[in-house]
């Protein structure tokens, strides 16, 4: 569509829809049936510096950014390039509005991420996981195959497969919501003391 720029050495499978303003740097690839929603920005550069005395010194990234097939993204994305690897999107899975996804990030197949996540480098989603929105990961961690992250937490260590996380930290959400319930009983509790 109008105002698509992409970049040299770019591929794009099959029954592809690039909508306008989407950016799309040198050497990304693209599946078959991949969907990208306006002003998006595909495969710019990591937010990666070594700090020196008095500057900070840019990293050169090397890597791309693999979109598989069947994957949609939303409006107004950025989904930067691996620095010593690729960034990779797995087949089937749907990403929504004013997402980021920073370099070296794998994301499994059949993910589902909401709007407004970030998502730090070096990040591994296994299959079937789904973030919830406004929720964040930080670098280097994993999580585990059909895992769900509720909205607004944040996910600051690996964590296992198969279980729903809240918080932030992040933890079992019915133990997190428990916590949560008990510190609002605090203040009463605390004013029962102080008369006794």
């Amino acid at each position: 569509m109008p105002g698509v720029y992409l970049g040299n050495n770019v591929t794009i499978g099959e029954n592809c829809v690039i909508h306008p303003n989407v950016v799309i740097y040198d050497n990304c690839h693209l599946g078959n049936n991949v969907i990208i929603h306006a002003n998006t920005v595909i495969g710019a550069d990591g937010f990666y510096y070594k700090k020196r005395a008095d500057f900070f010194d840019k990293m050169i990234c090397c890597g791309r950014v693999i979109i598989e097939d069947n994957v949609e993204i939303g409006a107004v994305c950025a989904i930067d390039k691996g620095v010593s690897g690729d960034t990779i999107i797995g087949a089937g899975t749907k990403i929504d509005n004013h997402v980021q996804i920073a370099h070296d990030t794998h994301i499994g197949k059949m993910c589902l991420i909401a709007a407004h996540v970030a998502v730090a480098g070096v990040v591994v989603l296994e299959d079937g996981v789904t973030l919830w929105g406004q929720s964040g990961v930080r670098s280097d961690v994993k999580l585990g195959k059909g895992s769900v992250l509720l909205g607004q937490s944040g996910l600051g260590e690996d964590l296992p497969a198969g279980k729903t996380y809240f918080g932030s930290p992040a933890g079992e959400a019915r133990a997190k919501m428990k916590e949560v319930a008990a510190l609002k009983m605090l203040p009463d509790l605390i004013k029962k003391i102080a008369k006794e």
